[in-house]
C-alpha cells in the first residue's frame, strides 16, 4: 500500500516544480493545498520584489485574506488614495489581511518605488509585476485598482478603492462610498461583498507595455 504523501513532502514537491519547471510557458502552473488537502493549480503570476527576487503571493506561509493595490508612481490619482490604503492597513493588517502594492509601470526601478514608498509613508509590501501576469490574472485596467482575494485565493471584489474621483480630472471634496473598505470587511467576516465589481478611475494600464 503506498502511503500518502506528507505535507512537508508535497511543499518540497512544489517548490522543486516552481525553480524547474516554470518559464514562459503559460501552460505552467503553481500549486497550492487546499484546505481539504487537495492541490488545485493556480497561474504562476510573474512578480519581483524589490531586489529583484522572484515573489510567489500564493506560497504565503498561512491562508490570508489578500488586498492588491495595482499603482504607479507617476499616476496623481493613484497618489491621493495614499492615507486611505495607509488607514486600511492600519486597520485590517492587525486581523490578519495580507496588503501589497503592486507596481506596473516596466520602467520603473526599485530605488524609485523606494522613494515613492517613503513618501507617501505606504507601511504596506512593494512588488512589481513588470510583464503584468498578475494584471491579466485579475483583469486589472487601471491604477489605482485594487482586487481582494479571500483565504482560497478567490477573487471577492475588483474597482476602486472609493468615489473621490467621479471620474478623471472631476474629484469629488471626499468620496461618498468606501468600496474597498467594504469589500475588505465582508470577506474578513466571510460574507458575499454587497458590490464585487465597482469602475476604477485613473491612469491606464495598458499604456504601459511589459
Amino acid at each position: 500500500m503506498i502511503s500518502r504523501p506528507t505535507r512537508t513532502t508535497i511543499c518540497v514537491l512544489i517548490a522543486a516544480f516552481g525553480i524547474f519547471g516554470c518559464g514562459k510557458e503559460d501552460s505552467c502552473r503553481s500549486r497550492a493545498l487546499t484546505t481539504s488537502g487537495e492541490e488545485t493549480p493556480r497561474p504562476a503570476i510573474r512578480l519581483l520584489g524589490l531586489d529583484d527576487e522572484p515573489v510567489d503571493i500564493w506560497m504565503a506561509d498561512r491562508p490570508a485574506i489578500m488586498v492588491v493595490l495595482f499603482t504607479r508612481s507617476d499616476c496623481p490619482i493613484s497618489n491621493r488614495c495614499a492615507p486611505e490604503i495607509r488607514r486600511l492597513y492600519d486597520t485590517y493588517h492587525p486581523r490578519g489581511v495580507e496588503f501589497y502594492l503592486v507596481y506596473v509601470d516596466p520602467r520603473e526601478q526599485p530605488e524609485a518605488i523606494r522613494q515613492h514608498l517613503r513618501e507617501y509613508e505606504y507601511p504596506c509590501r512593494a512588488l512589481r509585476d513588470p510583464e503584468h501576469t498578475l494584471v491579466a490574472h485579475c483583469g486589472a485596467t487601471t491604477t489605482p485598482e485594487a482586487v481582494v482575494f479571500d483565504r482560497d485565493r478567490t477573487i471577492t471584489y475588483r474597482g476602486r478603492v472609493d468615489d473621490l474621483y467621479a471620474d478623471v480630472g472631476r474629484p469629488r471634496d471626499g468620496p461618498t462610498t468606501h468600496d474597498l473598505a467594504d469589500a475588505i470587511e465582508a470577506t474578513v467576516l466571510g460574507r458575499p461583498v454587497a458590490t464585487p465589481r465597482t469602475q476604477a478611475v485613473g491612469c491606464p494600464i495598458a499604456d504601459l507595455k511589459p
